[in-house]
Protein backbone atom coordinates (compact mmCIF):
# COMPACT_ATOMS: atom_id res chain seq x y z
CA UNK A 1 0.00 0.00 0.00
CA UNK A 2 1.46 3.35 -1.10
CA UNK A 3 1.45 5.53 2.00
CA UNK A 4 1.81 8.70 -0.08
CA UNK A 5 -1.35 7.94 -2.07
CA UNK A 6 -3.32 9.44 0.82
CA UNK A 7 -3.65 13.21 0.79
CA UNK A 8 -3.68 13.44 4.59
CA UNK A 9 -0.36 11.57 4.74
CA UNK A 10 1.17 13.89 2.15
CA UNK A 11 0.20 16.86 4.32
CA UNK A 12 1.46 15.08 7.44
CA UNK A 13 4.87 14.41 5.89
CA UNK A 14 5.16 17.99 4.62
CA UNK A 15 4.29 19.53 7.99
CA UNK A 16 6.42 17.00 9.84
CA UNK A 17 9.49 17.61 7.70
CA UNK A 18 9.27 21.39 8.13
CA UNK A 19 9.12 21.00 11.90
CA UNK A 20 11.86 18.34 11.83
CA UNK A 21 14.20 20.80 10.11
CA UNK A 22 13.47 23.64 12.53
CA UNK A 23 13.51 21.86 15.90
CA UNK A 24 17.24 20.97 15.96
CA UNK A 25 18.08 24.52 14.89
CA UNK A 26 16.60 25.82 18.14
CA UNK A 27 17.41 22.69 20.14
CA UNK A 28 21.16 23.06 19.59
CA UNK A 29 21.21 26.40 21.38
CA UNK A 30 18.77 25.28 24.07
CA UNK A 31 21.18 22.47 24.98
CA UNK A 32 24.23 24.77 24.94
CA UNK A 33 22.42 27.30 27.13
CA UNK A 34 21.34 24.47 29.47
CA UNK A 35 17.70 25.49 29.14
CA UNK A 36 16.35 22.06 28.20
CA UNK A 37 13.16 22.58 30.22
CA UNK A 38 12.32 25.83 28.41
CA UNK A 39 10.54 24.14 25.52
CA UNK A 40 8.54 21.92 27.87
CA UNK A 41 7.47 24.86 30.00
CA UNK A 42 6.53 26.99 27.00
CA UNK A 43 4.42 24.06 25.82
CA UNK A 44 2.36 24.32 29.02
CA UNK A 45 1.93 28.03 28.41
CA UNK A 46 0.97 27.39 24.77
CA UNK A 47 -1.85 25.14 25.96
CA UNK A 48 -3.15 27.99 28.10
CA UNK A 49 -3.07 30.14 24.97
CA UNK A 50 -5.02 27.52 23.02
CA UNK A 51 -7.72 27.15 25.65
CA UNK A 52 -7.89 30.89 26.31
CA UNK A 53 -8.27 31.65 22.61
CA UNK A 54 -11.00 29.01 22.31
CA UNK A 55 -12.80 30.65 25.21
CA UNK A 56 -12.63 34.01 23.40
CA UNK A 57 -13.68 32.42 20.06
CA UNK A 58 -10.27 33.22 18.55
CA UNK A 59 -8.18 30.94 16.29
CA UNK A 60 -6.43 28.72 18.93
CA UNK A 61 -2.91 28.70 17.41
CA UNK A 62 -2.99 32.51 17.32
CA UNK A 63 -3.74 32.58 21.04
CA UNK A 64 -0.91 30.12 21.61
CA UNK A 65 1.53 32.29 19.65
CA UNK A 66 0.61 35.50 21.50
CA UNK A 67 0.70 34.06 25.02
CA UNK A 68 3.80 31.92 24.44
CA UNK A 69 5.82 34.75 22.89
CA UNK A 70 4.83 37.18 25.66
CA UNK A 71 5.68 34.59 28.31
CA UNK A 72 9.03 33.82 26.68
CA UNK A 73 9.85 37.54 26.74
CA UNK A 74 8.79 37.75 30.38
CA UNK A 75 10.93 34.75 31.31
CA UNK A 76 13.93 36.29 29.58
CA UNK A 77 13.44 39.61 31.39
CA UNK A 78 13.27 37.80 34.72
CA UNK A 79 16.37 35.79 33.86
CA UNK A 80 18.17 39.01 32.99
CA UNK A 81 17.39 40.97 36.16
CA UNK A 82 16.87 38.22 38.74
CA UNK A 83 19.43 35.60 37.75
CA UNK A 84 19.65 34.12 41.23
CA UNK A 85 15.91 33.35 41.15
CA UNK A 86 15.65 32.62 37.42
CA UNK A 87 14.86 28.89 37.70
CA UNK A 88 12.28 29.44 40.43
CA UNK A 89 10.46 32.24 38.62
CA UNK A 90 10.64 30.32 35.34
CA UNK A 91 8.88 27.44 37.10
CA UNK A 92 6.21 29.88 38.30
CA UNK A 93 5.53 30.90 34.70
CA UNK A 94 5.19 27.26 33.69
CA UNK A 95 2.91 26.32 36.58
CA UNK A 96 0.77 29.40 35.97
CA UNK A 97 0.43 28.42 32.31
CA UNK A 98 -0.62 24.89 33.18
CA UNK A 99 -3.04 26.10 35.85
CA UNK A 100 -4.63 28.58 33.44
CA UNK A 101 -4.93 25.85 30.82
CA UNK A 102 -6.78 23.61 33.28
CA UNK A 103 -9.14 26.40 34.34
CA UNK A 104 -9.80 27.55 30.76
CA UNK A 105 -10.36 23.98 29.54
CA UNK A 106 -13.20 23.56 32.05
CA UNK A 107 -14.82 26.78 30.82
CA UNK A 108 -14.40 26.35 27.08
CA UNK A 109 -17.02 24.61 24.94
CA UNK A 110 -14.38 23.14 22.65
CA UNK A 111 -14.74 19.32 22.28
CA UNK A 112 -12.30 17.36 24.44
CA UNK A 113 -10.91 15.70 21.31
CA UNK A 114 -9.89 19.12 20.02
CA UNK A 115 -7.98 19.89 23.19
CA UNK A 116 -6.35 16.46 23.13
CA UNK A 117 -5.19 17.12 19.57
CA UNK A 118 -3.22 20.12 20.80
CA UNK A 119 -1.85 18.20 23.79
CA UNK A 120 -0.72 15.10 21.93
CA UNK A 121 -0.53 16.31 18.34
CA UNK A 122 -2.82 15.67 15.40
CA UNK A 123 -0.53 15.63 12.41
CA UNK A 124 -2.84 13.37 10.40
CA UNK A 125 -5.54 16.06 10.45
CA UNK A 126 -3.24 18.92 9.44
CA UNK A 127 -4.85 21.23 6.88
CA UNK A 128 -3.19 23.27 4.17
CA UNK A 129 -3.91 26.36 6.28
CA UNK A 130 -1.88 24.78 9.10
CA UNK A 131 0.94 23.99 6.68
CA UNK A 132 0.99 27.56 5.37
CA UNK A 133 1.17 28.81 8.96
CA UNK A 134 3.97 26.39 9.83
CA UNK A 135 5.80 27.38 6.65
CA UNK A 136 5.57 31.11 7.37
CA UNK A 137 6.86 30.62 10.92
CA UNK A 138 9.70 28.42 9.63
CA UNK A 139 10.75 31.04 7.07
CA UNK A 140 10.64 33.83 9.67
CA UNK A 141 12.65 31.78 12.18
CA UNK A 142 15.15 30.76 9.50
CA UNK A 143 15.72 34.32 8.28
CA UNK A 144 16.16 35.73 11.78
CA UNK A 145 18.51 32.89 12.74
CA UNK A 146 20.64 33.68 9.68
CA UNK A 147 21.18 37.22 10.96
CA UNK A 148 21.76 36.39 14.64
CA UNK A 149 23.55 33.06 14.21
CA UNK A 150 27.11 34.19 15.01
CA UNK A 151 26.02 36.49 17.84
CA UNK A 152 23.81 33.76 19.29
CA UNK A 153 26.62 31.23 19.02
CA UNK A 154 29.06 33.39 20.99
CA UNK A 155 26.41 34.47 23.48
CA UNK A 156 25.40 30.86 24.13
CA UNK A 157 28.95 29.78 24.91
CA UNK A 158 30.10 32.81 26.92
CA UNK A 159 28.02 35.93 27.52
CA UNK A 160 30.92 37.89 29.01
CA UNK A 161 33.13 37.42 25.95
CA UNK A 162 30.16 38.31 23.73
CA UNK A 163 29.77 41.60 25.60
CA UNK A 164 33.45 42.44 25.28
CA UNK A 165 33.27 42.17 21.48
CA UNK A 166 30.27 44.49 21.33
CA UNK A 167 27.36 42.05 21.05
CA UNK A 168 24.08 43.18 22.58
CA UNK A 169 23.63 40.03 24.67
CA UNK A 170 20.26 41.05 26.10
CA UNK A 171 18.78 41.61 22.66
CA UNK A 172 20.17 38.34 21.29
CA UNK A 173 18.79 36.37 24.24
CA UNK A 174 15.38 38.03 23.83
CA UNK A 175 15.29 37.18 20.13
CA UNK A 176 16.19 33.58 20.89
CA UNK A 177 13.43 33.34 23.52
CA UNK A 178 10.89 34.56 20.96
CA UNK A 179 12.14 32.13 18.30
CA UNK A 180 11.90 29.25 20.78
CA UNK A 181 8.30 30.19 21.53
CA UNK A 182 7.45 30.28 17.82
CA UNK A 183 8.96 26.85 17.20
CA UNK A 184 7.10 25.38 20.18
CA UNK A 185 3.78 26.59 18.76
CA UNK A 186 4.78 25.55 15.24
CA UNK A 187 5.46 21.99 16.39
CA UNK A 188 2.37 21.46 18.52
CA UNK A 189 0.33 20.15 15.59
CA UNK A 190 3.01 17.55 14.82
CA UNK A 191 3.88 15.96 18.17
CA UNK A 192 1.70 17.95 20.55
CA UNK A 193 2.38 20.54 23.21
CA UNK A 194 3.50 17.93 25.73
CA UNK A 195 6.13 16.38 23.44
CA UNK A 196 7.45 19.22 21.27
CA UNK A 197 10.36 19.77 23.65
CA UNK A 198 11.43 16.16 23.05
CA UNK A 199 11.74 16.76 19.31
CA UNK A 200 13.98 19.76 20.02
CA UNK A 201 16.19 17.98 22.55
CA UNK A 202 16.40 14.23 21.78
CA UNK A 203 17.86 14.46 18.22
CA UNK A 204 20.42 16.97 19.52
CA UNK A 205 21.29 14.65 22.41
CA UNK A 206 21.78 11.79 19.93
CA UNK A 207 24.01 13.93 17.71
CA UNK A 208 26.15 15.01 20.67
CA UNK A 209 27.08 11.37 21.29
CA UNK A 210 29.23 11.48 18.13
CA UNK A 211 31.37 14.27 19.68
CA UNK A 212 31.72 16.43 16.57
CA UNK A 213 31.92 20.18 15.99
CA UNK A 214 28.91 22.46 16.25
CA UNK A 215 27.88 22.52 12.59
CA UNK A 216 28.44 18.78 12.15
CA UNK A 217 26.42 18.08 15.30
CA UNK A 218 23.65 20.34 14.02
CA UNK A 219 23.62 18.48 10.69
CA UNK A 220 23.54 15.08 12.40
CA UNK A 221 20.76 16.24 14.73
CA UNK A 222 18.73 17.36 11.72
CA UNK A 223 19.16 13.93 10.11
CA UNK A 224 18.02 12.26 13.33
CA UNK A 225 15.03 14.59 13.51
CA UNK A 226 13.97 13.91 9.92
CA UNK A 227 14.37 10.14 10.35
CA UNK A 228 12.33 10.32 13.56
CA UNK A 229 9.46 12.09 11.84
CA UNK A 230 9.45 9.90 8.73
CA UNK A 231 9.93 6.68 10.69
CA UNK A 232 7.39 7.72 13.31
CA UNK A 233 4.74 8.64 10.74
CA UNK A 234 5.23 5.41 8.78
CA UNK A 235 5.09 3.31 11.95
CA UNK A 236 2.01 5.16 13.18
CA UNK A 237 0.28 4.60 9.83
CA UNK A 238 1.05 0.89 9.61
CA UNK A 239 0.56 0.06 13.30
CA UNK A 240 -2.34 2.47 13.94
CA UNK A 241 -0.45 4.25 16.74
CA UNK A 242 -0.65 7.89 17.85
CA UNK A 243 1.72 9.77 15.48
CA UNK A 244 3.12 12.27 18.00
CA UNK A 245 4.11 9.65 20.54
CA UNK A 246 5.46 7.34 17.83
CA UNK A 247 7.68 10.10 16.43
CA UNK A 248 9.19 10.81 19.85
CA UNK A 249 9.63 7.09 20.62
CA UNK A 250 11.46 6.73 17.30
CA UNK A 251 13.75 9.61 18.28
CA UNK A 252 14.43 8.01 21.67
CA UNK A 253 15.05 4.65 19.98
CA UNK A 254 17.65 6.31 17.75
CA UNK A 255 19.29 7.80 20.83
CA UNK A 256 19.53 4.37 22.48
CA UNK A 257 20.98 2.81 19.31
CA UNK A 258 23.52 5.63 18.98
CA UNK A 259 24.48 5.30 22.63
CA UNK A 260 25.05 1.55 22.29
CA UNK A 261 27.05 1.96 19.06
CA UNK A 262 29.35 4.51 20.69
CA UNK A 263 29.60 2.39 23.83
CA UNK A 264 30.82 -0.63 21.88
CA UNK A 265 33.17 1.54 19.78
CA UNK A 266 34.93 2.68 22.96
CA UNK A 267 35.66 -0.89 24.05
Amino acid sequence: MDILSYTFMQRAFLAGLIVALMCPLIGMFIVIKRQSMLGDGLGHIAFAGVTGASLLKVYPPLGAVILTVLSAMGIELVRRYQKQYADMIMALFFYAGLALAIVFSTMVKMPSTGLLNFLFGSILTVTMTDIYGIGVVAVVVGIIMKFVYHSLMLTSFDEEIARTVGINVNRVNMIFAILTALVVVMGMTVVGILLISALMIVPVASAHLWKRGFKETWGIATVYSVISVIGGLCSAFWLDFAPGGTIVLTAIGLYVITFLVNLFKCR
